[in-house]
């Protein structure tokens, strides 16, 4: 097959999983390492989890030494108010002046999850606050997109949810991250949902899941990995796929579970792909 259209990241949040990320705190450059090891080719961290990397000298260095591109970096905020707090506006310009530093590396947004209550208030609120980021972004010459999530705390876990939000995203500043094993988690088709709002992607996030009671390592749970990945070789996607392994065993061996990952897309993913006619 000749080479993909996309290319393939990790996310910071495999490390996230022990301790709400304490016990892997301030060791970004491991995780870059890892990631290059397993063979990815881009790399994707939490703003809020960057420690002294959150410096555009010192992350261009530890990623060109690696190998490694920034593919994005995941704003999380809470966003539960009509208009963004002043923290939520300096945290979000100052991950934004970062990434113009990195050409093509986008503006992953995603909400803190915090509860359901005041739903369709509290909705059309992160839908304003998404789009004042992304209008930002936008006039930096920054690409952006919103990343849905799936605990039961979460604001944007259903169906219902996805329409509420992403039919009044402003499409012309941020597009969306369809992660996979989130929405298989809110109880839809991946694949389908990706269909119904395929103009809007422009970021990708893998992770398998099997309902026990949620996330199961790449390849092991019941999310079609393969046949998403060749509907988006058919629509000639040409971002980054990420994976954000959520697995009970990256709680205790993050790195085992990155580069498990990467060799299973190798291995298994890659090969099974059917070329374009």
């Amino acid at each position: 097959m000749k080479s993909l259209p996309f290319r393939f990241g990790a996310e910071t949040y495999t490390w996230f999983m022990k301790d709400q990320g304490r016990a892997h705190a301030g060791r970004l450059g491991h995780m870059i390492e890892v990631t290059a090891r397993a063979g990815f080719s881009g790399f994707s961290p939490s703003h809020s989890w960057m420690g002294d990397m959150f410096e555009a000298d010192r992350l261009e260095r530890a990623l060109k030494n690696a190998g490694l591109d920034l593919a994005a970096i995941a704003l999380v905020l809470p966003w539960n108010l009509p208009e963004e707090t002043a923290r939520e506006r300096a945290e979000a310009d100052a991950t934004i002046a970062l990434l113009q530093r990195f050409p093509g590396a986008t503006l992953c947004t995603v909400q803190l999850p915090e509860g359901r209550h005041q739903l369709e208030v509290r909705q059309t609120n992160l839908v304003a606050n998404l789009n004042a980021v992304s209008q930002r972004a936008a006039k930096a010459g920054v690409p952006a997109s919103f990343h849905p999530n799936s605990p039961h705390s979460s604001i944007i876990r259903t169906e219902s949810d996805y329409r509420a939000v992403l039919d009044r995203l402003d499409t012309a500043v941020t597009g969306w991250t369809p992660d996979v094993g989130h929405i298989a988690n809110g109880g839809m088709d991946p694949l389908r949902i990706m269909r119904d709002y395929a103009p809007l992607i422009n970021l990708v996030h893998y992770k398998d899941w099997d309902g026990e009671p949620e996330f199961a390592l790449m390849g092991q749970g019941k999310v079609d990995l393969i046949g998403i990945t060749q509907w988006l070789l058919e629509r000639n996607y040409s971002g980054w796929i990420i994976c954000e392994d959520e697995a009970v065993q990256a709680i205790e061996d993050p790195d085992g579970v990155t580069l498990h990952d990467g060799k299973w897309i190798k291995d298994t993913l890659i090969p099974a792909l059917r070329p374009q006619t």
